[in-house]
């Protein structure tokens, strides 16, 4: 059995989320979750068909960081909500915005003054979640040029891309100009892992000085599963060797993409495999989002 913290180491069950018990590793002082959405029936889907999340709400979410012990949160737009970001700013203003960040969905035809009111909101970047063309909301040809127009906001792109759409768009992405997020760890076959061309790329990149990767989403990196996550931890592993001042930790709450649910305190230990070190972990959950999100500095 799991032992958490403490003598009170079971919490309220949390929507979404396997399991009760807290997670043994303890997160430092202003933790940030860099990898969450929120999903709250208040806000229309942008497909009429679609069934909204139960359980996804920013409320629910605050259940999530009073179990794993994070403080911090980045509120990341879903494909539920196409290009219509109000929820992602309300859930920015419910969970705090002095502890919180958004990063939104926009298409070509964005305005400068929408661009500006986002900012006004708390977003720090746009995503283009575009590994499977079926449902994506963006195109890979949109990014470069929306970077350009997001860099003098000092925002960044975050891609969603497979390993092979990202190799296969290596020349495309050494040109552009803003910072760059790499979500859930490049997505790479795990069967290759590291020896993926992506990976090589990927670490191209970050050695630019201006590139991200999200230690996130264990689950889509993997054909073993939990509770190693072996085939994904290799992967999770050597980005953390290559760059420890390049990665942030988010936990993909509330799951979208998995009908079975992973428990949450599990996919948080999974860190101190992925990060050995104490104070290297401690880089990945709060120096390192300080920086890429602008929250208050915090001394080493």
């Amino acid at each position: 059995m799991r032992k958490g913290n403490g003598p009170y180491d079971r919490l309220e069950e949390v929507p979404n989320s396997a399991g009760t018990a807290r997670p043994e590793l303890k997160a430092p002082e202003h933790a940030c979750d860099s990898h969450i959405h929120i999903i709250d029936a208040r806000f229309p889907p942008a497909k009429p068909s679609a069934q909204t999340m139960q359980g996804g709400t920013a409320e629910d979410y605050r259940l999530l960081q009073c179990r794993i012990g994070t403080v911090r949160a980045i509120v990341v737009q879903p494909k539920h909500y196409g290009t219509d970001n109000r929820c992602t700013l309300d859930a920015v203003v419910r969970l705090g915005p002095t502890n919180t960040r958004g990063i939104a969905v926009v298409n070509a035809g964005v305005s400068d003054e929408d661009l500006r009111r986002l900012d006004a909101g708390g977003i720090r970047g746009i995503r283009f979640s575009v590994w499977n063309p079926a449902d994506a909301v963006t195109t890979i040809d949109m990014i470069e040029p929306l970077s350009k127009r997001v860099h003098d906001l000092g925002w960044h792109v975050q891609l969603f891309m497979s390993g092979d759409q990202i190799a296969e768009n290596a020349a495309m992405l050494d040109r552009i100009v803003s910072p760059i997020v790499i979500d859930h760890m490049g997505r790479m076959s795990p069967d290759l892992g590291p020896k993926h061309p992506a990976f090589e790329v990927i670490c191209r990149l970050v050695d630019k000085g201006r590139t991200w990767v999200k230690l996130s989403g264990a689950y889509l990196n993997t054909v073993f599963g939990p509770p190693a996550y072996a085939d994904a931890s290799v992967i999770a592993r050597a980005f953390s060797a290559a760059a420890p001042e390049r990665v942030v930790w988010g936990s993909d709450w509330p799951h979208t993409t998995e009908k079975t649910k992973p428990d949450d305190a599990l996919l948080f230990d999974l860190l101190a495999e992925w990060i050995p070190d104490e104070n290297a972990r401690r880089r990945a959950l709060v120096d390192n989002p300080a920086e890429l999100y602008g929250f208050t500095s915090v001394h080493r």
